[in-house]
């Protein structure tokens, strides 16, 4: 029964059970079936949050509960196709070759061994691989995975971070993008990463802020609030996650991205309607739709030092 497939789980920064609802379920809330789950758990899901959203009365951390439970969560990112998440290869090669230049600012030393937690289809190990790391990546989505083989020639690791059984401090640099809010156990999730580093290692985290002034403005049409994200971190709890779990932040900044224009519109058609289909179709007849544009709606970068 769906019932049964739902869970209350604790803050999962301080453990409290206490907490204030900022968003109430959506009435047409409905049960999930399995191709629902494959479809929102997509690397390119859009569908807008309709789950609970609550505050944590202790830490502040923002979450949704009630919510599907984690087996059911992983299963749905396991499986199905992401046709639309491919098509953007090229804007995310132009991003994470411009943020590999913030982080080796940060690293201060040669290109060492990197581990990408959630690497889709790969783009950020490619890019990486070509300036000197050796560069390693998990996904859980297989489709994904055989993408990145088929386009890039990489072996990424199927199925979550825990499932690969990496020995501990073997990377230099672990990366997370735009995946902690999709996980769920972030917690755990940084607590692996630690793990795998070594020590004076770096980690990197992007993630939407529901704490941006452009989140606060936009309300309940924020385009990050979503069914595909668990949690919603602003600087400060992002910052007691990180610190709580024995690092110390060295950068914590806006991440503009590039993605092509029509994908751009694409995405804001569940919160703005017809304007955007309006101006997605005239993209495409003015032969925009795949012009590589900056993209900035409260992502933001941390790097991080393992420090103890």
């Amino acid at each position: 029964m769906y019932v049964s497939n739902l869970e209350t789980p604790p803050c999962n920064i301080c453990g409290s059970t206490a907490f204030r609802v900022l968003l109430p379920a959506r009435p047409d809330q409905a049960p999930p079936s399995h191709g629902d789950l494959v479809r929102t758990f997509s690397s390119s899901g859009n569908e807008r949050l309709s789950h609970q959203l609550v505050a944590c009365t202790g830490c502040g951390l923002q979450y949704v509960s009630p919510r599907l439970r984690a087996e059911a969560v992983l299963d749905g990112y396991a499986h199905g196709s992401d046709e639309t998440f491919v098509s953007q290869m090229r804007g995310r090669e132009i991003t994470f070759d411009k943020s590999l230049d913030v982080i080796m600012r940060a690293w201060h030393g040669p290109s060492g061994r990197l581990l990408d937690i959630g690497t889709g289809s790969g783009a950020f190990p490619y890019v990486a691989s070509k300036r000197g790391w050796q560069a390693d990546g998990c996904e859980p989505n297989r489709w994904l995975c055989e993408w990145a083989r088929a386009n890039y020639g990489l072996n990424i690791g199927a199925g979550t971070l825990f499932e690969q059984r990496y020995p501990a401090a073997s990377y230099d640099l672990v990366t997370l993008w735009d995946v902690l809010e999709h996980t769920p156990d972030s917690k755990r999730e940084i607590e692996e990463a630690r793990r795998l580093l070594r020590d004076g290692g770096l980690l990197v985290v992007t993630y939407p802020d529901i704490g941006s002034w452009i989140a606060r403005l936009m309300g309940r049409r924020w385009v990050f609030l979503l069914d595909v994200h668990l949690y919603y971190f602003t600087r400060t709890t992002i910052r007691r996650l990180l610190e709580d779990i024995g690092f110390e932040l060295v950068r914590l900044a806006p991440h503009v991205q590039r993605l092509g224009l029509g994908y751009i519109l694409h995405r804001a058609s569940p919160y703005a309607g017809p304007p955007a289909r309006a101006a997605s179709r005239l993209a495409v007849r003015l032969g925009l739709a795949d012009r590589q544009v900056p993209y900035w709606m409260g992502q933001t970068l941390v790097i991080a030092r393992k420090v103890r």
